[in-house]
């Protein structure tokens, strides 16, 4: 197999065209990263309406291919690497949520579409469709591509595949007789393939069939074996054995950018950091929080929900606006932490600002004028908003676990004189020990120089994709000879 690879990444969502969450910044920014190393990278996306029409808007879009009444149309991400639009009636009419209908239910056509999105990608990987373009490795990303390596085990495409589990928490679980719906064959009913609790499970999959199955950060990897954390499925994680593999996340730090972010009001880096105090005057301008400068401003970007830790986030918050501080919250999710953070900033318009939106304009003004990130999340393979918040000089507050563990370093005397603290870490769920962190943070808050070096230190760490993007190179490289060595035997 040659240095360089030909790589089709088969994702539901990519950033800039259609976003729901972290899947689509890592589905633009990874393939991205390994075009710059060389490598020969396509991306294949649902063409849903608002995709096509922001496509349209911001570079040439074309048809490259035709398949019973679809189209295949190309164009490119701001960093060169081609991406292709499955346009077909079922995903165009889907302008707003991908997966969600405007009452938060899952689409009824969801296994019908994303098992036909799989089946395009099985047949562009044989090249099918008269690209005159094979893969040596097919990339697929969470539930919504899970039928992709078993299509293709079906159709004995050669290529290697690779599955990446963004979160386990999302299945893409249906009745069990959607198997015959979708015309797939009577033995995947099994629970050795892709039966689960009596349902069907497209995640199971991509975990079954892949050649070698990825998730987002060493220590979630090892988190889902257990059945703490492996909603199910840690038997057949643990199985896969050393076919599953952790890669932690980057963030695309040409979008995350404090030195050439046109969102903020002045530009700054690790080098030159004045600039973050204008950040944070303007985000206090904006939301009308009143802050001295003794006091933090501390701020939450992200989904409401309890997975991310938003109920203790409420409980404790009389607590951190004591300490004092004030807090900045953006996000939306579950009605009730959305209608308990706007009471409390009914009650204290002065410590307490939260909008129920997602504005990424304004999330850049967030992360470039706080002074503190809150993660408290029960369980996060990955994150990236600590990634970006490092890159803002926004110190992390995280819960340990998942990606937070090992991208967010704890403050205490050593890793301040060693130079590698980047944050604070807490244990437990509950709001006292997120509380008893915040003050710790603002306790080092108070120590002017002290905060400087954290900031510093936070600023200068290396979270771009080029390390991540290096070891994807090496898995390839893995999975291609594994799938020259091995094909299962009822194929």
């Amino acid at each position: 197999m040659p240095d360089n690879h030909r790589v089709l990444h088969v994702a539901a969502e990519v950033q800039p065209l259609i976003k729901t969450g972290g899947l689509a910044d890592v589905a633009g920014a990874l393939p991205d990263a390994l075009h710059t190393l060389g490598e020969d990278v396509r991306i294949l996306v649902p063409g849903y309406g608002g995709a096509i029409e922001r496509a349209r808007a911001t570079a040439r879009l074309h048809a490259i291919a035709e398949w019973p009444d679809t189209r295949l149309l190309e164009t490119q991400l701001p960093g060169g690497c081609r991406i292709w639009l499955y346009e077909t009636a079922a995903f165009r009419r889907r302008a707003g949520h991908p997966y969600e209908d405007p009452e938060g239910a899952p689409w009824p056509d969801n296994a019908e579409r994303f098992d036909e999105f799989a089946r395009l990608a099985t047949a562009v990987a044989d090249d099918a469709l008269g690209l005159e373009w094979r893969p040596d490795i097919v990339h697929a990303h969470d539930w919504h591509t899970g039928l992709v390596p078993v299509h293709m085990q079906l159709a004995r495409v050669p290529a290697a595949t690779v599955f990446t589990i963004h979160n386990l928490a999302y299945q893409g679980l249906f009745a069990l007789t959607t198997r015959q719906t979708l015309g797939l064959p009577g033995w995947l009913d099994h629970w050795e393939a892709l039966e689960f609790d009596r349902h069907m499970s497209f995640i199971k999959g991509g975990i079954g069939f892949a050649d070698r199955v990825t998730t987002v950060s060493e220590t979630y990897a090892r988190e889902i074996t257990t059945p703490e954390v492996g909603a199910g499925l840690e038997g057949l994680l643990a199985w896969r054995g050393s076919d599953l593999v952790g890669i932690a996340n980057g963030i695309d730090t040409r979008r995350w950018n404090p030195a050439r972010d046109p969102a903020l009001p002045a530009a700054y880096d690790a080098d030159q950091p004045e600039g973050k105090r204008e950040a944070r005057s303007a985000l206090l301008r904006e939301t009308g929080l009143q802050a001295e400068e003794t006091m933090p401003v501390i701020a939450y970007i992200g989904r409401l929900a309890e997975q991310k830790g938003v109920d203790l986030l409420v409980e404790a918050l009389a607590r951190i606006i004591a300490q004092p501080a004030v807090v900045v919250v953006l996000g939306s999710g579950d009605p009730v932490l959305r209608d308990a953070l706007r009471r409390a900033g009914k009650a204290r318009p002065d410590r307490v600002y939260a909008r129920f939106d997602f504005d990424e304009a304004f999330a850049h003004r967030i992360y470039g004028g706080a002074d503190m990130l809150l993660m408290p999340s029960r369980f996060e393979p990955c994150g990236l908003s600590q990634l970006n918040a490092m890159r803002y000089g926004t110190i992390p507050i995280v819960r340990r676990t998942g990606g937070l563990a090992e991208t967010v370093v704890d403050t205490d005397d050593a890793t301040l004189a060693d130079g590698s603290a980047t944050g604070f870490q807490f244990d437990g769920d509950d709001a006292d020990a997120l509380g008893e962190t915040v003050q710790r943070a603002c306790d080092h808050f108070a120590q002017l120089e002290t905060w400087r070096a954290l900031i510093d230190h936070a600023m200068r760490r290396d979270s771009s994709w080029v390390r991540s993007a290096k070891a994807y190179r090496t898995l390839y490289h893995d999975a291609f000879d594994a799938r020259q060595r091995y094909l299962p035997p009822h194929l």
